[in-house]
């Protein structure tokens, strides 16, 4: 479980000022009827103005003071719950960025967003009226009891009746209605699935004419969620009427056994009208109470799944680095009897692959869609843990590699182009410091950015808005290479990253890859055979298995798979050449 007094105890003070301040308001707010009281029988009754005005005044400054005690326990509530809500929110994006991609695809992108915010705040508020009204309220009620059984015992018995009446409303609605603040939760993670979908897929949405479609999509997704939420609105909406109800009677009751009682001389009328204020606090009280129980319950059912999110373990697990002393014979990467399955799946993406990739070499990959192209390329920076046999890196294994470190010697330029908002500069520098324009000029050169970003009007400080979308496609795809080429990596895998670009442009990347980065091994995924058949050493892929390794001539002749991709794109005088 999320350790709330873990977070909680960050605010030592505010959490113990803020109730105490609550609990002086609250004071005053039980002297407040026995004052009106003594306002009525000795001011009123005895026509002393003087004293009504001495006593009025004290209201005035009981008033004063109990809202300055409120005020200030609500900034310290603010600043507890907020800063409670800061550091969780912060812990679980920290938890979440250390998850392997397997576990985030099982979880989902909708459901996390949801959970780090909507969920966060849900426990924020929980906090915040912790601190303000979670010790105020039974304060309050036991406070008036006690002050009601002291000005007469025997009209209390009205207050020991209503109150139990009352917790049974309160447990009723609120046991009808609990269940379904979870289900809520989850009709959120719906909705916010759609809408992310809608929103990434606006272009294909409306090619397709399918917004009308998804519009009922969205509509049915949040009708359920608003029928379920006037579902509980209506059980929720029982608790003020039925508390009144009970509430008036005992009013009811109090006035007319405390009028018996004032004729019989047993009793005040002042003391009447502060039992009916007590009464009245009561009610007030045990309303809080419900929303209480209500706000309690949400955080409840957001903390049940933030703790999920926490209680997902890695499968990423950095061991204890051992051997790790670079071997200069071994092969770059390696790949030993490697096996493959992705989560729930019986069938294996890659199945007993060896490979063997050494430094400086150019490596083409190539297969049908769903061959495990991209599966075995998100294995070698521990994107994913292999199920079976093992990857080394310069002869040591990535299990036992520092994932910073590993990752540092690895650009990886994925299918989909992401590039973040703000400007090419801040793109270009990612995870980097000190870079020059010229370290920026380069990369731009290598990946054919050159052109198009000294055309634009402020050229490195171009702005690009989020994921890009004021760039054409094949602009993002080169300045992803070029944000990869600036680290300078000793590995560079370009996944699929070159296929929005023209075939002469994709000629001249390759070409400035191939004479510029003479010391990186250079991994080329493609579904294009003109792409990869110049590459040192061309790896062939089919149903996650290896069907041919060796250079686009030597395929030709060996390998059936190569041959009929080659001869499905090209005419047979160019696959020939």
């Amino acid at each position: 479980m999320i350790n709330l007094i873990h977070y909680l105890k960050l605010f030592k003070k505010e959490v113990i000022l803020g109730p105490l301040f609550k609990l002086l308001e609250a004071v005053f707010e039980l002297i407040i009827p026995l004052v009106m009281a003594k306002i009525i029988d000795i001011g009123i009754a005895n026509k002393d103005f003087n004293y009504i005005l001495k006593m009025g005044g004290l209201l005035i400054l009981l008033g004063v003071i109990g809202l300055a005690s409120a005020i200030t326990c609500q900034y310290f509530a603010s600043l507890a719950s907020q800063g409670v809500g800061t550091h969780l929110r912060n812990d679980l994006f920290k938890h979440i960025n250390s998850l392997s991609h397997s576990e985030i695809d099982k979880i989902g992108t909708p459901s996390l967003i949801t959970r780090i915010t909507n969920d966060v705040n849900q426990i924020q508020a929980a906090v915040a009226m912790l601190i303000r009204l979670a010790i105020r309220a039974p304060f309050l009620l036991i406070g008036s009891t006690i002050m009601a059984m002291t000005i007469n015992i025997k009209l209390s018995i009205v207050f020991l009746i209503s109150i139990p009446l009352i917790a049974l409303v309160l447990y009723l609605v609120m046991s009808n209605s609990i269940p379904f603040f979870t289900l809520i939760q989850k009709k959120l993670d719906g909705i916010s699935l759609i809408t992310r979908e809608n929103l990434e897929g606006v272009r294909v949405v409306r090619a397709f004419s399918k917004e009308e479609n998804e519009k009922k999509r969205f509509y049915d997704a949040s009708n359920n969620l608003s029928n379920l939420s006037i579902r509980v609105g209506k059980i929720s909406a029982l608790l003020n009427p039925l508390t009144s109800a009970i509430m008036n009677f005992s009013i009811v009751a109090i006035l007319w056994f405390g009028g018996i009682s004032v004729n019989y001389g047993n009793i005040t009328q002042g003391q009447i009208i502060a039992f009916v204020n007590y009464m009245n606090n009561i009610l007030l009280v045990l309303v809080v109470v419900a929303n209480l129980v209500v706000i309690f319950t949400k955080a409840f059912a957001s903390i049940k799944r933030i703790n999920e999110i926490f209680e997902i373990k890695s499968t990423i697990i950095e061991k204890k680095e051992h051997n790790n002393t670079k071997i200069l014979t071994a092969p770059k990467i390696e790949f030993k009897n490697v096996s493959f399955y992705y989560n729930d799946s019986n069938e294996k993406a890659l199945n007993d692959l060896s490979i063997k990739i050494f430094k400086g070499e150019t490596i083409g990959i190539i297969g049908g869609t769903g061959s495990g192209k991209s599966t075995l390329v998100n294995l070698i920076p521990r994107f994913y843990d292999i199920s079976d046999g093992s990857i080394l890196i310069d002869g040591i294994n990535v299990k036992y590699c520092n994932l910073k470190n590993l990752r540092s010697k690895i650009g990886l330029v994925p299918q989909k182009a992401v590039l973040f908002s703000g400007t090419i500069r801040k793109n270009m520098s990612w995870g980097l410091e000190n870079i020059t324009d010229e370290d920026i000029e380069i990369s731009l050169d290598i990946s054919q950015s050159t052109e198009f970003v000294n055309k634009l009007p402020e050229k490195y400080e171009t702005f690009i808005s989020q994921g890009g979308k004021n760039l054409s496609g094949g602009q993002k795809q080169r300045l992803t290479i070029a944000r990869a080429l600036m680290k300078n990596p000793e590995i560079l895998i370009l996944d699929d990253s070159a296929s929005a670009l023209d075939f002469a442009t994709d000629a001249k990347l390759r070409k400035a890859i191939n004479e510029k980065t003479k010391n990186m091994t250079v991994i080329l995924v493609s579904q294009r055979a003109s792409t990869i058949r110049n590459a040192d050493k061309i790896i062939v892929l089919d149903g996650g298995n290896v069907q041919g390794i060796g250079s686009h001539e030597e395929l030709i002749e060996n390998c059936q798979v190569y041959k009929e991709i080659c001869l499905s794109q090209l005419s047979s005088k160019e696959v020939a050449n």
